[in-house]
């Protein structure tokens, strides 16, 4: 391991105030979550001068180190090999104070602990949507522009078109494990709602439909057979519980699921792609605007967390999803504003921090520029937000879609749909023009080196 990597986890470890200070940690692809005992011992503006930490976020005893895509990965791997710290919760139960402060913190607010359950349901799945949409753009190039062999194309149209076949299951099993229950059994719930077998069924003079409801229909299932699952577990003797938990928790919750929670998630997802599609449709310019110049805060907030099962039931009613293209415009608008702040600022270390976070940031991972410059310098993420604006407003009159999730910035364009890819290239450049502009025009003040 890089000796690089070994001094910045050092660092960290040392800034917040030691291994035994740290009741909690993990690492996502750009960050370290470190949740504190004693807020008192954490060095923030220390923390803050080390050479690879691009920002810091606050939340109660929670602190968010920001240090890059891959960075973090590798720091993380660095402490868990030369500390006690671990992955695991390692909070001392006999600090009853530290106990009580976590609890309090993690679960103080309701929306937050429910973004942050479907962060954990869709988070894993995010490689499979990549790589899928990745391959479906590349078919679709090689289908307009060689003569190949059609019996790749086709085997690569299995690779991609995979992932949506049966992304209800793996949601499914996802879900029943951030709602405690058998994976197994979240993952045999999904597959009952998506069933051909539904087709031509009739209950009480109702027709059963195949994938009604989508994404959102399978959350409601699974979510309610957790919850007969966990009390059954409870209620029925140890000795025959192993047959009749399953047993039980399939047909009570299979009969609620296609009788009562499809169609309410038919008609919940109706509700969001008519509203989604609509006003993109009818609000065009105005609507693309407003997603692309709020969708930054939304970030920085985690709440855009919410909007991935809509992204989700998007692709897999309509086949792509239009919101996508235009909130990727804000992490272009960021990209604009902070070539904006390289041009005009006198500090070196905040050039250095810029010249190292934009190319994961044209790429589409926009952390490390939003902790690490803009958001810090105030201004600039004002600027950021206008350029996410101005490309919004480009892309959204066009109706671009996107045939998958889990990229933006320009490696997005690969799975744009057909006759798209340049009016979402033309908002791209819009927005980095005018993130750069607004983030001139508006200034910041620079930092003392």
């Amino acid at each position: 391991m890089s000796n690089k990597f070994s001094i910045l986890a050092e660092e960290i470890v040392k800034n917040v105030g030691g291994e035994s200070n740290v009741a909690a940690f993990e690492n996502c692809m750009t960050r370290l979550r470190i949740t504190l005992k004693d807020m008192s011992k954490f060095k923030k503006n220390t923390l803050e001068k080390v050479d690879g930490v691009m920002g810091i976020v606050e939340s109660g005893n929670q602190i968010q180190v920001v240090v890059g895509p891959g960075v973090a990965n590798k720091v993380a791997s660095v402490i868990r090999e030369t500390t006690n710290i671990s992955v695991e919760d390692v909070v001392d139960f006999g600090d009853a104070e530290g106990v009580k402060a976590q609890v309090k913190e993690q679960y103080k607010a309701a929306p937050s602990d429910f973004l942050g359950k479907i962060s954990s349901i869709f988070i894993p799945l995010i490689p499979a949507f990549i790589g899928s949409g990745l391959i479906m753009g590349i078919n679709n190039i090689l289908m307009k522009t060689t003569n190949i062999n059609p019996n790749i194309t086709g085997l690569l149209g299995v690779f991609s078109g995979a992932v949506f076949g049966y992304m209800a299951i793996m949601v499914g099993m996802n879900a029943a494990r951030v709602f405690g229950a058998s994976p197994a059994i979240g993952g045999l719930m999904a597959g009952i709602t998506i069933s051909p077998g539904l087709a031509g069924l009739t209950m009480f003079g109702r027709e059963l439909v195949p994938g009604r409801g989508g994404i959102i229909a399978v959350l409601l299932v699974v979510w309610f057979a957790s919850i007969i699952e966990k009390w059954l577990r409870k209620a029925i003797h140890e000795s025959v519980e192993l047959i009749l938990t399953p047993l039980l928790t399939v047909l009570i919750s299979g009969f609620v699921a296609v009788l009562i929670l499809q169609p309410i998630g038919g008609f919940i997802s109706d509700a969001i792609g008519a509203a989604a599609t609509g006003a993109i449709e009818k609000g065009g310019l105005f609507t693309g605007a407003i997603l692309g110049g709020t969708f930054l805060p939304l970030v920085m907030t985690g709440l855009h967390q919410g909007l991935t099962p809509i992204h989700a039931d998007l692709l897999q009613n309509t086949g792509v999803t239009t919101l996508l293209p235009i909130l990727a415009m804000a992490g272009a608008g960021q990209v604009g504003a902070s070539i904006a702040v390289l041009v005009k600022t006198k500090n070196e270390r905040l050039k250095k921090t810029v010249k190292s976070a934009l190319p994961v940031g044209i790429l589409g991972v926009g952390e490390p520029l939003i902790y690490g410059v803009t958001l810090p310098l105030g201004k600039p993420f004002l600027g950021a937000c206008i350029g996410g604006a101005v490309g919004g407003a480009i892309v959204a009159p066009f109706k671009v879609g996107a045939m998958g999730m889990g990229i933006s910035g320009l490696p997005l364009a690969i799975i744009i749909d057909q006759g798209n890819v340049g009016y979402y290239l033309l908002g791209i450049l819009g927005a980095y023009i005018g993130g750069f502009i607004a983030t001139y025009l508006i200034g910041f003040e620079d930092p003392v080196e």
